[in-house]
């Protein structure tokens, strides 16, 4: 259909010299950041589990006794009643994430010139190149170690483990380690934590081809070498890691830099490849360094490679954990809001795309931090509300799953939408690969519970009534933030409420769906919009970055054009009412997200444009949390991709819908590979006269409805057999 094919990676003719500009690698462990110069390469050295103790007190808040009060008091009329349902700690974070360390490589470089950096999305594996010398870096997947790679004729490099990094503690207790081995040297790098007996501990293994290695503390200098290959591990820890335990696992991962890309590739490129966006972009834009494309903000190209950087970056920070605020990079051990997961927006909307762009690592682990934590969620459950089942934080660090992370203004622990809200990417799996893992069928049977115990008041009406409820992370204009019936509370305990009874049929169904029908509906307000709070009387804030009383919309599919249009009418008039307040990148594509469930084409493309045109990408085309690049941040990156989906093709397990949000800017484009939620791989394009093309790859015999801009018709697919349609989309 083009002339050349997108381009699966960036590149750039400028050394980095910020952190921020850093080309990344990653294993959804470990992660490198690697930038510097000619004279000092700089590979930073990150881990999902380093987290500082900060000395905070990650107990959820007794508070159960007092629930029934508060809950009597809001259903009088008292809109301030949760504002002192606390147990009177300050309010504190959760521990903040940082790096580990630099490996730093200091040359003597008599020239710059020909210098070049690469990373490929397909192997990732960053490279720079200059007059003599080429360095390579990447994270392998297959072995759990950071590879960096130098050549050139007579090398001359002074290595070292630098702790030296913005924001580093004063008190933090340095300790390092060098001794030369018959391969080359063994470095290590101990950061004991101030006031804790925790600490992190990095070790590299230099094995030198060529030339003399000499030691010069904390370091080595090597002279006329050939090729140097380091391999680096950090571990978080507590009392002392053995170096040399580890040394000698590091010479242990057999094989030269080339064996162990390939053990490595073999996983990530299965992985990336899955699924291209092709929009038909220019060769010369496609060419373009990125930090020149990001110039040239509404060009297809740069839509390509922030499609494709976005995945790769997603894929690339997902393992242990799925990403943090900033996937699994940071240059500073004063990451923004602790560098936490943050549940109740963020965490989602980055991994809004797993499963429609074929990415199960992000979901898996997605489920593995939901499983690890569940223990604390039923701490939750018990110690604030008194119950059975589960509450999820709004927050965490990745080690404690317990509410803590609380105060007047943000009463996050009264928020019981988290579970479900979390939950849902695991169902959007099963249904996506018909599978019913017995792992969420177990958390959802436990929030299934929760609103058993949770729900026992009633209004006027006899429907039952969240209280307290809390929208994140908004107030109604005319009341405090802990209050009744938010929007959100009502979608999520109606869907959690009903997939629980679909994974578990049989009398807890019988009793779940009951509790479900008893339910208020959502409210639309005097300006026709659906109200954030379905309480009578309680007003909206319409400024703001979040949108979650429009849960129901996306990722729900509780209000929809096709089957609720009334409900969709008046969210859709939420929508425009719907200020950006401080231009949030999450905000401004959780807006796209929603719309294009709308099928607001316009709107889509406006909310687009707002991060676009508003700077928010640094040139290794990671993001910002605000305009003009400030705050590090992976949401508008990893989000990206999964408006790009919304936008092309949308589906549920009974309806595929094709271009439902098409923006006039793309008239034509290809998006392989995408999955579908009734179990089917799909190849689509389309082109500037309107002719669509779907080829459908189906794993399961399923009829679903089949809608286009020209209506609704059935669309039968059997397991196993391709089927290809071609229709008219406007």
């Amino acid at each position: 259909m083009t002339a050349s094919a997108p381009v699966h990676g960036t590149w750039e003719p400028h050394p980095a010299a910020r952190w921020e500009d850093a080309f990344l690698s990653g294993n959804g462990r470990h992660g490198a950041l690697v930038f510097g110069d000619p004279h000092a390469e700089r590979v930073v050295v990150t881990h999902h589990t380093l987290v500082r103790p900060n000395g905070g007190d990650p107990r959820p808040p007794e508070l159960a006794g007092r629930l029934s009060a508060l809950q009597d008091r809001l259903l009088a009329g008292d809109t301030t009643a949760a504002e002192d349902f606390t147990d009177g700690r300050p309010h504190q974070w959760v521990q903040p994430f940082h790096p580990a360390f630099q490996v730093r490589l200091d040359r003597v470089a008599d020239t710059t010139h020909d210098y070049r950096r690469d990373v490929d999305f397909t192997t990732g594996e960053v490279s720079a190149t200059c007059a003599g010398w080429t360095s390579r870096v990447f994270v392998s997947r297959a072995d759990d170690v950071i590879v960096q790679h130098v050549v050139g004729p007579a090398l001359t490099l002074g290595i070292g483990l630098d702790p030296r990094l913005p924001g580093a503690p004063a008190r933090l207790g340095i300790g390092h380690g060098a001794v030369l081995t018959p391969e080359g040297a063994l470095l290590s790098l101990r950061a004991r934590y101030p006031d804790s007996d925790q600490a992190c501990t990095g070790v590299t293994q230099v094995t030198v081809t060529g030339g003399t290695t000499t030691l010069v503390p904390p370091g080595v200098h090597i002279v006329g070498a050939q090729s140097v290959l380091l391999l680096t591990r950090v571990h978080r820890h507590t009392g002392e890691l053995d170096v040399v335990a580890e040394g000698r696992a590091l010479r242990d991962q057999t094989g030269e830099y080339d064996e162990l890309l390939d053990r490595h590739t073999a996983l990530h490129r299965t992985a990336y490849e899955r699924v291209t966006l092709d929009l038909a972009a220019s060769p010369a834009e496609r060419a373009l360094p990125g930090s020149e494309l990001l110039k040239q903000p509404r060009s297809t190209a740069l839509l390509e490679r922030l499609f494709a950087a976005g995945r790769y970056h997603l894929l690339s920070a997902s393992g242990l954990f799925p990403p943090r605020l900033t996937g699994l990079w940071t240059g500073d051990w004063n990451t923004a809001w602790s560098g936490a997961f943050t549940n109740d927006a963020n965490l989602n909307l980055q991994t809004a795309s797993a499963a429609a762009a074929a990415l199960p690592e992000v979901t898996e682990a997605h489920a593995n931090l939901i499983a690890r934590q569940l223990p604390d969620w039923r701490d939750n459950a018990r110690a604030v509300f008194g119950t059975r089942g589960v509450v999820a934080p709004a927050h965490t660090d990745g080690e404690s799953g317990h509410s803590y992370h609380y105060n007047r203004e943000y009463p996050l622990h009264l928020w019981t939408a988290g579970a479900d809200w979390l939950l849902k990417p695991l169902v959007d799996h099963d249904e996506t690969y018909g599978t019913r893992d017995p792992r969420t069928a177990a958390a959802l049977a436990e929030v299934a519970r929760f609103y058993e115990d949770f729900l026992t008041r009633t209004d006027d009406n006899g429907h039952l009534v969240v209280v307290p409820s809390y929208s994140p992370e908004n107030r109604p204009a005319n009341a405090s933030w802990g209050t009744l019936n938010a929007a959100m509370d009502l979608s999520a305990a109606r869907h959690a409420l009903r997939t629980a009874a679909a994974y578990h049929p049989g009398p807890d169904a019988d009793r779940w769906n009951a509790l479900a029908d008893r339910l208020p509906p959502h409210r639309i307000n005097e300006d026709g919009a659906l109200a954030e709070w379905a309480w009578p009387g309680l007003e909206d804030s319409y400024d703001h970055r979040h949108l979650s009383h429009l849960y129901g919309v996306w990722p729900l599919d509780e209000i929809t054009p096709h089957d609720t249009p009334g409900l969709a009418a008046a969210a859709h008039r939420a929508l425009e009412l719907r200020g950006a307040e401080n231009d949030s990148a999450h905000g401004h594509l959780h807006h796209a997200l929603v719309a294009a469930r709308l099928r607001d084409a316009g709107r889509v493309a406006h909310a687009l444009g707002q991060v676009l045109d508003g700077d928010f990408f640094h040139a290794s085309l990671m993001s910002a949390h605000y305009p003009g690049r400030d705050v590090y941040n992976a949401d508008a990156a990893h989000t990206l991709p999964a408006v790009l989906i919304e936008m092309f093709v949308q589906s549920t397990p009974g309806r595929l819908v094709l271009l439902p949000a098409l923006p006039a800017a793309y008239p034509g484009g290809a998006l392989c590979g995408v999955r579908t939620r009734f179990g089917a791989e799909l190849d689509l394009t389309w082109s500037p006269d309107g002719r669509v093309t779907a080829a459908l790859r189906p794993s399961r015999t399923v009829r679903v409805e089949l809608r286009t801009s020209s209506g609704a018709e059935p669309l039968d697919l059997v397991a196993g057999e391709d089927h290809v349609l071609t229709v008219r989309a406007r």
